[in-house]
């Protein structure tokens, strides 16, 4: 097998070997969870890639952290990009990077960060799938008599659609969060942040029925602080359950295999914003930290009124 190629800015050892950026690993992990309050998947994100970082360092960085350069960082990115890592993945990657060398800034390791400088790569290539109003419709209607639970899988699809949780968020609703008479919905999202989002008359409904005739089954446990969603023993949904169960009714009103329970949220917000709601207001509905996740969705906008206008204009 040949030997794996040096990239442009690593450092050429005179016996000494390279540093071993793991071993500030548990102590980043503690910084995440203590004084950035992040949450435990977000925290188990940046963990693995993080990993995979000190995994390629140790063959190609430096033998101190004080001596890395910018190349080394572009060298990194280059490698994903070789083994077809998505943009956005990439991105992430990148991100980790920089909170953890900004971490060693902080804790004295090293007197500044070059990742800083680093670019991200140009995301969002693909602008995200998200379904028509009708669609929608027929996705939260699909669930009939004939499945196990049809109530519990109309309250998660009308839930996720007009609250546009994201899957983890809609699998930690609690019966308190959930206020029928007043209309809304607590969510908790990233960090354990929480937003308030009001339901429409469907999700309402829907939750109602759930409540009145499948969860007493399901579930004994009334307590205020139990999972709305619970699976056959009472347990709460899963992430993985929630997937699978957009999957089966995506397929069964014919939609793409890309459907998954982000397409709910994406459909959320570029309905939202087709019928006027304020880009601010949406970033607070979505719970997104930076105005910027928010904005892909005016492209999506924009895209949408684009094929309108080449489909119906006279010389479209």
């Amino acid at each position: 097998m040949p030997p794996r190629k040096r990239p442009a800015g690593a450092v050429t050892f005179t016996g000494e070997r390279p540093a071993d950026p793991s071993l500030h690993l548990p102590g980043f992990v503690n910084y995440l969870r203590a004084e950035c309050g992040l949450a435990d998947n977000t925290v188990l994100a940046y963990q693995r890639d993080l990993t995979q970082f000190a995994e390629w360092y140790r063959d190609f960085g430096p033998a101190r952290l004080q001596q890395v350069e910018l190349p080394l960082f572009s060298s990194y990115l280059q490698f994903l990009h070789e083994r077809n890592y998505a943009a956005t993945s990439i991105a992430r990657h990148l991100v980790s990077i920089k909170m953890f060398f900004r971490y060693l800034v902080l804790e004295g390791v090293l007197p500044d960060s070059v990742v800083e400088l680093v670019n991200s790569p140009k995301l969002w290539q693909h602008l995200p799938k998200v379904l028509s109003p009708e669609k929608v419709d027929e996705l939260i209607a699909a669930p009939v008599r004939q499945d196990r639970y049809p109530l519990r899988d109309r309250a998660l699809l009308a839930l996720m659609y007009a609250t546009g949780c994201r899957a983890s968020e809609v699998c930690s609703i609690t019966l308190r969060d959930i206020q029928l008479d007043e209309g809304y919905c607590r969510c908790h999202g990233k960090g354990n942040k929480e937003r308030m989002v009001s339901l429409n008359p469907v999700a309402r409904a829907a939750v109602e029925a759930y409540l009145q005739h499948e969860r007493p089954v399901m579930a004994k446990d009334n307590e205020q602080s139990s999972p709305l969603l619970v699976s056959r023993g009472g347990r709460t949904l899963s992430r993985i359950t929630v997937w699978k169960l957009v999957k089966r009714y995506a397929a069964r009103i014919g939609g793409s295999k890309e459907i998954s329970p982000h397409t709910l949220r994406h459909s959320f917000a570029t309905h939202m914003l087709a019928r006027g709601a304020e880009i601010r207001a949406l970033q607070e509905l979505l719970g997104h930290a930076s105005i910027r996740t928010t904005q892909i969705y005016t492209q999506v906008e924009h895209s949408r009124l684009k094929t309108i206008h080449e489909r119906c204009h006279p010389r479209g």
